[in-house]
């Protein structure tokens, strides 16, 4: 197989993991990974909403900590779900533009 969807653990969606450059792909691949893909790229915004709960949650937390090595861990995981949020964006982008150019 010329390509794969692998599960990304951090980011909680498959991702295309592809052996060639897009345009070496016949047509056909590229639609089987397209719809593929879209199914994967359908779940970003409801994974992210997921993460924003999450941050909430954790800022209440933060807001009502009185310890400070407590607060800094809550400040770290509350950044490292931003960051999450933040990739999950870029990827939800960049492969829209794979798909506008199929369309074409």
């Amino acid at each position: 197989m010329d390509f794969k969807f692998i599960y990304d653990k951090r980011l909680g969606i498959e991702i295309p993991h592809l052996y060639k450059d897009w345009d070496e792909y016949t047509f056909s691949t590229q639609t089987e990974i397209l719809l593929r893909w879209e199914q994967n790229r359908g779940s970003i915004p409801d994974r992210i909403a997921d993460l924003e709960v999450q941050i909430n949650q954790k800022q209440a937390a933060l807001n009502n900590e009185e310890n400070f090595p407590k607060s800094c861990e809550l400040n770290s995981d509350i950044s490292e779900l931003a960051s999450i949020i933040n990739d999950l964006w870029i990827w939800y982008r960049i492969n829209q533009n794979v798909t506008d150019k199929v369309h074409q």
